[in-house]
């Protein structure tokens, strides 16, 4: 096999016929697939190559074991053979007793056990009350900041340092650390309500008997000195427990006839938990009195449990005795009891390792659990579990055999054995104990095997089993569930980890600032003979230059203290809080289903949402809804049902087909067919189970062909039917009358969805399954009985990819009948079989995988009496094996399923979430890496990635599967040559980050669990981060929690990219916690998920809304917060440094105390929280229109070092004119106020700059504020005349240095003309800068801001106007045609070009003009199909389309058609690519679609354009109409070339444009006989005059 390194003797089954194998590249030895049925039928042979591989090894291994291993290996008592992953588990095996003495070294000197387990109890907050407030502060002081204001008030206590008031310095750190407390206190506090009522959860254990796992006397040392919870004594908790449910009722006798337990019933209570994911339904046991508890069944509505007993108690138990004593296992009818055990009611945190316990239907499973015995013969119990990884199927989980036998407290008590358990492990899927006791019959040690199968985990729910007792083996942190879960991380948002940096820079700047000052105010103070002998005697600390010196440089560390801003934190933390606030008050990411908005629990983080660059999802309940529907099917070569997919909708979205109805349609369309469809089969037959509104396969033909009695399809319908009513395992629950439900109202639950929605199907159409028992199965045909004698089932497995039943019809005749993936039938097939139909079935099976659905193919066959005798034989003779079981059964299996003939295939769908495939689109578009983690097999994962457009079928799909470590790297290094030797090498620019600049192919790698193992290894995990990370798409599959986690994190630390996790199970919790943010969704009965989640909401499709919006917006508010935060602190402080230049640096303070403490206070607070709260570069709508805009925030382009630099000097030049021109100003020549007071002294200068500086701080952020509102006004300027009101008001009071200031300095003209110079001049820099940014070089941003204001963009995206004009008058509405960005091709910045994978290229038509001669090319199955639209042919005008999808109706309105009688025109690749795509933006001109196809090669992104010659044209009139198809699979601006470009059309469809790099211009090579031309404009193309175009952002002027 190409994929391993190949021995020298190879054996046979690993010899694969590669060399015709079309999906194997011969140079580079690696399968690739393309389709969704090629990609399931590949991991089927993968799969199936990797079992025959260790099925040799296995074989080898036993061959060349001695024989006398082979001898004492049989003397030992029966043993599982342990699997390799389990001898790697990390810890000490746990032995657990049950009425057996503990050995002599697990016991201490007391005899009490060494060992001491876990608590069941179980918490996920970070804090308790004693270590909340260290813990707490560490936390908050692990910000730079924090350590450094904390630093600054120790000195301001001393009063040598010139300190005004320490104690109001300390306010602000004070104030910022309490109210971070209080937001983590609350946010905890919440975990731990949600913690107590799980630990406070109802559970029934065995009382009144020793547990000898557990020490006689549990308690510590402090609860014995204190003499707390003595044992035996009742606690408070349990006591309430028990009055609560109190009780007159009888002991219990546990029975499994029929299913009941017999006694005296009495209504039970409920404890119900709330809908997160902690509040679960627990129905409690009654109770006899305050200490004894029968084991009764909650009054379930839906299932009767209870029934009065047919005899008396007494002899049901002695009945059930004789029973028991007759078999062998570990129950001792010889042992001595006491009689006294009963079943008692307790808490979940109450119980221990070794406790038994009694669990009944619709139960919570409080801890991992193994099986004893259950209600049913066979020891059977089925598991939901739906809160652990989101599936609603039911597992079915067995009582070992020793025990099966227990029913009473007595047995119980007579029981003795013990369990060598594995130590505790995370992963889910893995179990390894063995079960030893000594048999009654013969005196034996003998041992049974304890897998995953016998246990029961802690989270999950028993259904459809009356009840189960089970051995507690792990509790509380032991579970499997809580080891996956992992503690609650304290998470850091990228940017407050980026502001330790420019903090840092803040303290190197200022520790230079107070050196210098200290330094040269030591040098004057040296100085003898000057002034300072005479006016400042007694000035100086001390008689020491260099202690005065450093007494200056403590003083300066205060007087510049604002530098480093205080503010910022408190600022933030109230800002995040609003933001908090609005995403939780966002009426899109409603589900009203659950009644639940979207709820932000991690408030820190909100910035974060807007860089995120990989989104790591679930797939069961996240992007499925986990409901199966059963819709179309081949039955004998003939095709049945109507519906159409998610899947087939994306592919003729992306391939730019009209050809499919709107859902709407389809859905009217489906209930008039299902209509007629039952009318039809109603009329030929009484189906008394029918529930038409479940019926999903729909189709008429199949009704006709049905009731058609002389047809000759009809037989192979019913045939068919009749098979999928008889093969499966499904149980019939018939609630009945007294439920008040329908008499006839049959309910299926299944181990698997598929199975329930095959037989519901078979139900619907008319052959119902009605009831099953050990020996027949019940179904109806047409309405009439009919019943088949059960005589073997062979269970599927992850193995076999098949299951059969053996069963004996009414004529008497023995058949098989068996279900599986198509190419393990057709293995099987007869070598008569018909190849035509086996044939036609396979292209039917073919069609329905790629179109999303999943297949199964029915097959059957007919035995003879001997045959099964026989073979019969075989297989009890396997299933009795001890050693090898699962291979010998597999083995004998395979001797009765073949010459099999085919009756159909079936095709289900697995519903996916409202909206998911649009939101994977969208998210794409945004540049954002999807990878599916998922613990379903291979086969699903891949049909639920075809079906929501995560894999498609142009990409390159990639399995890796492997069984040893040597294996994955072969196959790991043969992707990355493959996507190499296409590809070339990977780009490592962070400004490119994962987006190709030459795309021609994408790729996509399915990995199973086994091979991920060995991928996550040390020594290939670069390998695999490569491999994935060049990938549009990885599926993960089969992984346990942990590996989740390890993937995320291998992303998130590898890459240095920003995750994101989301789950709706508690198997989710780990990468959730893991990931930089975590999504929890909520589940119909609560998600563990949703509670260690940062973002907890309904739906998978709010994600859009989550992060391109208000993501976005909170990335773009922190970021432009932080510059404006520094920049204002620097313009602040340096006017101080300044004037230390000329009073001797001794550290006077320039302003007025009150200015420096109310500066951030109030002065210039509040228009930068308004700007990190409120402002809006672009509308939401808009934002989702164009979500190629997030790309900024995953290369970090809004707030990078750059960025803070260019701030900080902006803040150092305008600190100097803020200083300077009032000080010219007071040095030209001495100022005279309007009473003849002249204004000279330090408090009119100091108060002048500080107005000066304070207008200009507020006035800046003003300008950098993009969105003005009431709010922003007000804010701003009411901000700066607050400061003047308190001039005005604080000058009126009494003080020695500022009274009456307002009169002399307001009442002058110089101050006034000072501070407005001073501002104008300060500011006139940022404006001229931002200007001509806009105007010359905008970014798409700044384009799209032109287009809501000025455009008609609101009209695209169906927005009123805020004023309501009649009068976008009719020849108004091609305003948005006449700007540069539609009129020529538009550049961007360099850092936002970029080739992203998977984007389509802008094209050029040239409207009017017929198609040129050119060859016909093969359409690329990696381009898809446009739908464009063109102008009136007679004008000449460049225009713009946009096609695209918006399918989330809760976001983007739909857009409308326009129409118009123009035709077609040629297409030719534009010179210019842009990456817009992804939503409907209705186009306003009024034009038909076109169709076509792309070449590969226009996926390549081209390098920034210039053009020296805009265009100008006439101005179209535009009619609108109401429907408009637009390509579905993504929005793309394209330009319309004007109609003298025609004569170019071939040289620019045979070559894109050449870039000249010196000149950023547009050159062609045309191979025409006249050697080439060049775009020309079209007559009168002086379009605005003076335009000119950049090399990297578009136009220069809107």
């Amino acid at each position: 096999m190409s994929f391993f390194k190949r021995r020298r003797h190879p054996h046979p089954n690993q010899l694969e016929a590669n060399d015709h194998d079309t999906n194997v590249d011969q140079d580079l030895r690696l399968r690739t697939v393309r389709t969704a049925a090629s990609t399931i039928a590949e991991s089927i042979a993968s799969e199936q190559r990797a079992e025959r591989r260790r099925s040799v090894r296995h074989k080898r291994s036993n061959f060349f074991r001695s024989k006398s291993t082979k001898d004492l290996e049989r003397e030992r008592p029966s043993a599982p053979v342990p699997d390799p992953s389990a001898v790697q588990v990390a810890g000490d095996r746990r032995n657990v007793y049950v009425n057996t003495p503990l050995t002599a070294i697990e016991v201490d000197r007391h005899g009490e056990p060494i060992v001491r387990y876990a608590r069941n109890k179980v918490k996920t907050t970070k804090y308790t009350i004693i270590t909340f407030v260290p813990k707490n502060l560490y936390e908050q002081f692990r910000r730079v900041a924090n350590l450094y204001f904390l630093v600054l008030f120790v000195l301001q206590v001393f009063s040598i340092f010139g300190a005004v008031s320490p104690q109001t310095a300390a306010l602000p750190l004070m104030f910022i650390l309490t109210v971070t407390a209080i937001k983590d206190a609350v946010e905890d506090y919440r975990r731990a309500t949600l913690d107590e009522e799980v630990n406070t959860s109802a559970a029934t254990k065995f009382g009144n008997w020793r547990n000898v796992n557990q020490p006689k006397d549990p308690r510590n040392w402090f609860e014995r000195l204190l003499r707390l919870n003595s044992p035996g004594r009742v606690t408070k908790g349990v006591r309430k427990l028990r009055e609560r449910e109190a009780s007159e009722g009888s002991r219990v006798v546990l029975s499994r006839a029929g299913n009941r337990i017999s006694g005296s019933v009495a209504d039970p209570s409920s404890l119900s938990l709330d809908r997160d994911g902690s509040r679960n339904r627990l129905e409690d046991i009654q109770s006899i009195d305050s200490h004894s508890y029968p084991p009764l069944i909650g009054n379930d509505p839906l299932q009767p449990v209870f029934s009065p007993p047919a005899q008396n108690p007494a002899e049901n138990a002695l009945s059930a005795t004789l029973a028991a004593s007759s078999s062998s296992g570990v129950v001792n009818w010889s042992r001595r009891i006491s009689g006294s055990a009963r079943w008692e009611r307790t808490l979940w945190k109450k119980l221990e390792v070794g406790d038994i316990v009694l669990l009944r239907d619709n139960e919570q499973v409080p801890a991992d659990i193994v099986v004893l015995s259950t209600s049913d013969p066979d020891g059977l119990c089925y598991l939901e579990t739906k809160n652990l990884d989101g599936e609603t199927n039911l597992k079915p989980r067995k009582a070992t055999d020793a025990t099966s036998n227990i029913l009473t407290e007595e047995d119980i008590e007579r029981s003795a054995f013990v369990l060598d358990s594995e130590p505790p492990h995370p992963n889910l899927y893995l179990y390894n104990g063995v079960l030893r006791f000594q048999d009654q019959s013969s005196g034996q040690l003998r041992g049974e095997p304890v897998t995953i199968n016998e246990m029961l985990l802690r989270g999950c729910s028993i259904r459809n089993t009356a009840w189960v007792i089970g051995l507690v083996v792990f509790t509380g942190k032991d579970t499997k569930i809580m080891l996956n879960g992992g503690e609650t991380p304290s998470k850091q948002s990228k940017i407050e980890k980026e502001t330790n940096f420019n903090v840092i820079v803040n303290f190197i700047i200022l520790f230079l600032m107070c050196t210098v000052t200290a330094i040269v105010n030591g040098i004057f103070d040296a100085r003898t003979g000057t002034s300072a002998a005479v006016f400042e005697v007694g000035s100086d600390p001390s008689s020491s230059n260099v202690v005065n010196a450093l007494v200056t440089f403590a003083s300066c560390l205060i007087a510049f203290q604002n530098i480093v801003p205080i503010s910022l934190y408190i600022s933030i933390e109230i800002v995040k809080t609003i933001q908090a606030y609005f995403i939780s008050q966002d009426i899109d990411m409603y589900y009203k289903p659950l009644d639940s908005a979207c709820i932000p629990k991690t408030w820190n983080i909100s910035d974060d949402l807007g860089q995120i660059e990989y989104i790591f999802s679930d797939k069961t309940g996240t992007l499925t809804q986990n409901v199966m529907e059963f819709q179309k099917c081949s039955i004998h070569g003939v095709t049945y049902g109507e519906a159409i997919t998610e899947a087939q909708r994306g592919a003729a979205q992306r391939e730019g087909r009209t050809d499919l109805p709107s859902p709407d349609e389809q859905s009217i369309r489906m209930t008039k067919l299902r209509q007629d469809m039952q009318q039809l089969l109603g009329r030929a037959f009484k189906n008394r189970y029918v529930q038409p509104d479940k019926l999903t396969l729909v189709s008429t033909k199949l009704a006709e062909d049905l009731t058609d009695r002389g047809g000759g399809q009809r037989t192979h319908i019913i045939s068919f039917f009749r098979a999928l009513a008889v093969c499966h395992t499904v149980l019939a629950d018939r609630p009945g009358p007294e439920t008040g439900q329908h008499p006839h109202l049959l309910e299926y639950k299944a181990e698997s969805p598929d199975e329930s929605a095959l037989v519901g199907a078979a139900r619907d159409v008319g052959f119902p399954f009605v009831s099953k028992s050990r020996e027949k199965i019940d179904i109806e045909v047409m309405g009439q009985p009919e019943s088949y004698i059960l005589l073997k089932v062979l269970e599927f497995n992850s193995t076999r990819k098949r299951m059969s039943v053996i069963v004996r019809n009414p004529q008497g005749q023995i058949i098989l009948y068996c279900k599986g993936a198509d190419s393990v039938i057709y293995e099987r097939l007869a070598e008569d079989h018909d190849l035509g139909l086996k044939d036609k079935t396979s292209k039917d099976m073919e069609a329905f995988a790629n179109s999303g659905l999943r297949t199964l193919c029915i097959a059957y066959r007919l035995m003879s009496d001997e045959e099964y005798l026989e073979w019969s034989r075989v297989y009890d003779a396997a299933a009795s094996s001890i050693k090898d079981r699962d291979e010998e059964i597999d083995q004998a299996n395979s001797l009765v399923e073949h010459s099999l003939h085919v009756l159909g295939a079936t095709a289900l769908e697995d519903k996916l979430q409202e909206g998911v495939p649009e939101a994977i689109e969208k998210l794409h578009s945004a540049g954002i890496k999807l990878w599916i983690l998922t613990g379903d097999k291979v086969q699903t994962a891949i049909e639920i990635a075809f079906s929501c457009n995560l894999l498609k079928n142009d990409m390159e799909i990639m399995i890796l599967s492997a069984d040893t470590i040597d294996g994955a790297r072969v196959q790991i290094e043969a992707g990355l040559n493959k996507i190499a030797s296409v590809l070339g090498p990977p780009s490592r620019d962070p400004s490119k980050r994962h987006f190709s600049s030459d795309v021609k192919a994408s790729f996509a790698v399915v990995i199973d669990g086994d091979t991920l193992r060995y991928a996550l290894d040390p020594a290939l995990k670069p390998l695999f981060l490569n491999l994935g990370t060049q990938c549009e798409t990885v599926v993960c599959c089969r992984v346990s929690p942990a590996q989740k986690a390890l993937t995320v994190k291998l992303v998130k630390e590898g890459r240095d990219a920003m995750t994101l996790s989301i789950g709706d199970g508690a198997n989710d919790v780990a990468m959730i916690q893991e990931a930089n943010i975590g999504v929890g969704l909520f589940g119909l009965e609560g998600s563990q998920a949703a509670m260690s989640a940062d973002y907890a909401f309904g739906q998978f499709r709010f994600l859009t809304k989550l992060l391109i919006v208000h993501g976005r917006w909170s990335y773009r508010r922190i970021a432009d917060m932080h510059s404006n935060f520094f920049y204002k602190n620097v313009i602040w402080t340096l006017p101080l440094f300044w004037f230390l230049i000329y009073n001797s640096f001794d550290g006077t303070y320039l302003y007025h105390y009150t200015f420096i403490l109310l500066y951030n206070l109030i002065f210039t607070s509040l228009p930068v929280i308004a700007l990190g709260a409120f402002d809006q570069d672009i509308n939401a709508k808009a934002a989702l229109a164009f979500p190629q805009l997030y790309i900024r925030g995953i290369r970090g382009l809004e707030y990078t070092r750059t960025k803070f630099w260019l701030y900080m000097l902006d803040g150092l030049y305008q600190s100097a004119i803020v200083f300077y021109i009032p000080y010219l100003v007071w040095t030209a020549g001495s100022a005279i106020s309007w009473n003849g007071k002249t204004v000279e002294s330090l408090s009119d200068f100091g108060t002048t700059v500080a107005v000066a500086a304070i207008v200009t701080a507020n006035t800046y952020v003003g300008i950098n504020t993009q969105y003005w509102t009431v709010i922003t006004w007000v804010i701003v300027l009411g901000s700066s005349i607050v400061m003047l009101l308190w001039v005005v008001i604080y000058s009126y009071f009494e003080s020695f240095d500022f009274v009456h200031e307002a009169r002399r300095l307001f009442g002058g003209a110089t101050f006034w003309v000072t501070v407005i110079l001073t501002v104008s001049i300060a500011l006139l820099p940022r404006v001229l800068v931002k200007f001509v940014s806009i105007s010359f070089v905008p970014q798409d941003a700044d384009i799209i801001r032109y287009m809501w204001v000025k455009g008609d963009l609101k009209d695209r995206l169906g927005i009123r106007h805020r004023l309501d004009q009649p009068a976008l008058m009719e020849g108004q509405s091609s305003i948005l045609e006449a700007t540069p960005i539609f009129r020529e091709p538009h550049s961007r910045s360099l850092s936002e070009m970029s080739a992203t994978d998977g984007y389509e290229s802008a094209l050029t038509f040239s409207p009017g003009v017929p198609t040129p001669p050119t060859q016909p090319e093969k359409p690329d199955a990696a381009s898809p199909q446009i739908s464009a639209a063109l102008a009136d042919s007679s004008i000449p005008l460049p225009l713009i389309t946009i096609a695209g999808t918006t399918n989330d109706e809760d976001m983007m309105p739909t857009p409308t058609s326009l129409t118009s009688a123009a035709h077609v025109a040629a297409t030719s690749p534009s010179p210019q690519f842009s990456y817009y795509s992804a939503s409907d933006i209705p186009i306003p001109s009024p034009l038909p679609s076109l169709g076509f196809q792309q070449p590969s090669q226009d996926y390549s992104r081209m390098a920034p354009i210039s053009y020296s010659r805009p265009l100008r044209g006439q101005y179209p009139a535009y009619s609108h109409s109401d429907n408009l198809l637009t390509s579905p699979s993504s929005y793309e601006m394209r330009v319309h070339s004007p109609q003298s470009n025609q004569d170019s059309y071939a040289a620019d469809r045979r070559e894109l444009p050449r870039i000249s790099e010196a000149s950023h211009t547009i050159t062609h090579n045309d191979n025409d006989d006249n050697g080439g031309s060049h775009h020309s404009p079209s007559p009168g193309s002086e379009w605005l005059e003076g335009t000119q175009w950049s090399a990297y952002e578009g136009p220069t002027a809107l």
